[in-house]
């Protein structure tokens, strides 16, 4: 007859506590007036109630903090903190105490122990304490392993280990949007909204731009001089709620040059998010590469570098338009033709010949125009054909114009 042998008790004890900052007391307020019956009673009860605030006792916020009394959320970014002690609860001396401590993932296992050499020996009612750091960087699961081992007076070694099971949850909802202007610069829509149960404190959300550009950000005005945020001077994101963050990219002059490298430029670089929660816990969230569609030019581009916003009715204004040769291995030849819409008439000889043009190379073309009808007018009717080709390259609703009568003066 099989008998199961007794489960074997071990000299050594293992505790494991999450270390988290402390929570500010609240209480309830109970009050009446004087002229109901408890008169006076519960007033005075909460001025001598040592939690609350002296001179403001009807307050939920007291002055005392409040230990953490459950392990509590884990967000993305935070930094896991944790007190390990082993304690000898034998009469016996223990010898060559190994305590180790790995936290597993879903994708790796991690060492956090800050020693991996053993304590010679552990004396009885005496412990070995360590605290260990982690910076969380991975979503779901994760189990805390720790191991024991240890040799007996008797020479026996033994080993025992115990498992933390928690889960990291994601702190924000990071959503991205890219605007190509019709220049090559880029325009980064970030909306970023808070998914904890707690306020955040923002305290840095910077775009860090790949090397081909410069960024700027766009969320600050200029008031009598100073530099101040959109979003007020309290930069704080409540629960569920949504911040917009706008950033523009402009390609750097080495590489503005060349066309053809813009062209099928897609990372666009990485968000790096900084924020405090309750009492100054800080959270740092970096994000992966942001890539963008990168727009579809064809061989030719043409882009706009000057234009006015309002014309005159009748009366000739001037634009200037840059066309790129997109190829990086094509010269072309080509021919520029303008055509006449039923509100614009273009000026000049249509038909000229804009000679050749390098691959990547550019070339800035000043051209003038009239609208016939007032409003906002859509400027059409460039046609750029390639000789060598025989290849027409059509331009429509290039940019618009606000056209008015001529008895209303135009701001220069």
């Amino acid at each position: 007859m099989e008998v199961n042998p007794p489960k074997q008790e071990h000299l050594l004890a293992l505790k494991v506590m999450r270390l988290t900052k402390p929570t500010l007391f609240t209480n309830i307020p109970v009050t009446c007036e004087e002229k109901d019956l408890p008169g006076d009673l519960f007033n005075q009860l909460m001025r001598d109630d040592p939690s609350t605030v002296n001179g403001a006792e009807v307050l939920m916020l007291g002055e005392m903090l409040t230990l953490p009394q459950n392990f509590g959320n884990i967000f993305l970014g935070e930094t896991f903190s944790s007190y390990i002690s082993v304690h000898n609860d034998s009469s016996q001396v223990v010898k060559d105490i190994l305590v180790k401590a790995d936290l597993q993932t879903s994708s790796q296992r991690l060492n956090l122990s800050a020693s991996n050499a053993a304590v010679a020996e552990l004396k009885p009612d005496c412990c070995i304490d360590d605290v260990i750091h982690h910076e969380v960087k991975e979503i779901g699961t994760h189990i805390l392993v720790c191991a024991v081992s240890y040799t007996t007076q008797a020479g026996e070694k033994m080993y025992f280990r115990k498992f933390f099971k928690f889960q990291v949850l994601k702190p924000l909802d990071v959503k991205t949007k890219f605007y190509n202007a019709e220049t090559d610069e880029v325009f980064l829509e970030a909306q970023i909204q808070n998914m904890t149960t707690s306020p955040m404190f923002m305290e840095k959300v910077s775009l860090e731009p790949s090397i081909m550009y410069n960024v700027t950000e766009l969320n600050s005005v200029t008031q009598a001089g100073e530099c101040v945020s959109t979003f007020g001077s309290r930069a704080y994101l409540q629960p569920m709620d949504t911040r917009q963050y706008l950033y523009c990219l402009k390609p750097k002059k080495e590489f503005a040059e060349k066309a053809g490298i813009i062209k099928g430029v897609t990372v666009i670089g990485k968000l790096d998010i900084v924020w405090k929660t309750n009492l100054g816990e800080r959270g740092r969230l970096q994000t992966s590469q942001l890539q963008r569609m990168a727009p579809g030019y064809g061989d030719v581009r043409l882009s706009l570098e000057a234009i006015p916003d309002t014309v005159n009715l009748e009366e000739p204004f001037h634009i200037t338009c840059k066309i790129t040769n997109c190829s990086s291995e094509r010269t072309m030849d080509l021919v520029l033709e303008m055509c006449n819409t039923n509100s614009i008439h273009w000026c000049g000889i249509s038909g000229r010949q804009l000679g050749k043009l390098h691959p990547s190379s550019s070339l800035s073309l000043a051209l003038t125009l009239l609208s016939s009808v007032q409003g906002l007018q859509s400027i059409s009717g460039l046609r750029l054909t390639d000789t060598f080709l025989k290849r027409t390259y059509e331009y429509d609703d290039i940019a618009q114009v606000c056209v008015v009568s001529s008895a209303i003066k135009v701001e220069s």
